[in-house]
């Protein structure tokens, strides 16, 4: 069979893996007027002294940011606890009137406009106005009266919001200030600043910190696929092969398209055996189940099996591959394979197959039909 005849049985061999993308939600502090209010109470009752000692630990110890004497006016509390009542009864215009007000008034000292502001950015949020949400969150921070935990933690909600929004480069921005002033080093935030960079096409940089993460949470699966997504996007294919198939002999590779992530690189890199492999180990746990995906992969050995010379296995690989088909192309290029290894009517009944699915060109059935 000559060279130019194997053409019609090239099929295109593609994989895309998407970056799994994460989906952080900005969150409200609902609790946080309460423990103003469990502070002030403290400081009146106990004393200075006894109301530091209760203070919990600091969520960023290393911060460049000195944390402010955070304290409401007197005469911003009652305002802070009206919209606070506001905010736990889900009324989220009202939260962001009294936001206004408290920001408006003469006698508001930062504290009281950051805290106003900030609960008015999580009110928007609640709205589904984004656009809101992150003009509050911006004020907030500018008015600099909030303690460490809940300025960073209003600086970090305004680097989701852009990124939700899908507003990489402003992301990208507000988190990198985040993290310069935190110093925070934890995986939430770290991992936010690779989907940010992995949005922006910076694969390299991406993948280089999933995989930091992923060092030291070498089960966690969604850290894998993203260092993988990431490492693929950045076109080390190597990389994320090596990295996959490791995953795969630990037996971390359940799902089918964590499967299939791994055998199209293999095909990628031309370890057509090793794709082979997985393939059948996947079909035989179960995990591969019968369809059009697995019939094209199957297509695709069977074609690389017969440039190879190696009819036999291309033979059984497009006989797994015909049933589950959704058309009769399979049918067809096994009736090719057949015909040319002198298997006439084998040949002749996978034509048939082939017409009653459904081919592009039936005169090339019908041509194997007619001999």
């Amino acid at each position: 069979m000559s060279k130019t005849l194997r053409q019609p049985l090239v099929i295109a061999l593609t994989a895309a893996l998407g970056a799994l993308a994460l989906a952080p939600v900005v969150k409200a502090d609902p609790q946080s007027m309460r423990e103003e209010r469990a502070r002030r109470e403290a400081e009146l009752g106990k004393g200075k002294a006894a109301a530091k000692a209760e203070a919990k630990a600091p969520a960023y110890p290393n911060a460049t940011r000195q944390s402010p004497e955070a304290k409401a006016s007197p005469k911003g509390i009652k305002l802070l606890q009206a919209m606070q009542e506001r905010y736990e009864k889900d009324d989220w215009a009202g939260v962001i009137a009294k936001a206004e007000e408290i920001a408006a008034m003469p006698a508001a000292n930062a504290y009281d406009k950051s805290f106003a502001y900030s609960m008015a950015g999580n009110a928007a949020a609640n709205m589904d106005d984004p656009a809101k949400a992150a003009d509050y969150f911006a004020k907030a921070i500018a008015t600099n009266g909030l303690d460490n935990d809940s300025h960073f933690s209003v600086m970090y909600n305004l680097a989701v919001t852009y990124y939700q929004e899908q507003k990489f480069a402003e992301a990208l921005q507000a988190l990198d200030r985040f993290l310069a002033e935190s110093r925070s080093d934890k995986p939430e935030h770290l991992s936010l600043k690779a989907g940010i960079l992995a949005n922006l096409d910076r694969n390299e940089e991406a993948a280089a910190i999933y995989k930091q993460l992923l060092a030291q949470k070498p089960d966690d699966k969604r850290l894998l696929m993203n260092t993988v997504a990431t490492l693929q996007a950045a076109e080390k294919f190597d990389d994320a092969n090596a990295l996959l198939g490791e995953a795969y002999k630990r037996g971390m590779l359940t799902e089918p398209r964590e499967l299939r992530v791994l055998y199209v690189g293999y095909m990628n890199a031309g370890k057509w055996a090793d794709a082979q492999k997985v393939i059948e180990d996947g079909v035989a746990k179960g995990i591969l189940q019968p369809g059009p995906d697995l019939a094209r992969d199957y297509q695709v050995l069977a074609q690389t099996a017969y440039i190879n010379d190696d009819i036999p296995l291309a033979i059984e690989m497009y006989r797994r591959a015909a049933p589950m088909a959704a058309d009769g192309e399979a049918y067809l290029n096994l009736a090719k394979v057949l015909d040319y290894a002198g298997k006439k009517a084998e040949a002749k009944e996978a034509a048939k197959q082939a017409l009653a699915k459904g081919v592009k060109k039936p005169e090339d059935a019908n041509r194997i039909l007619a001999r």
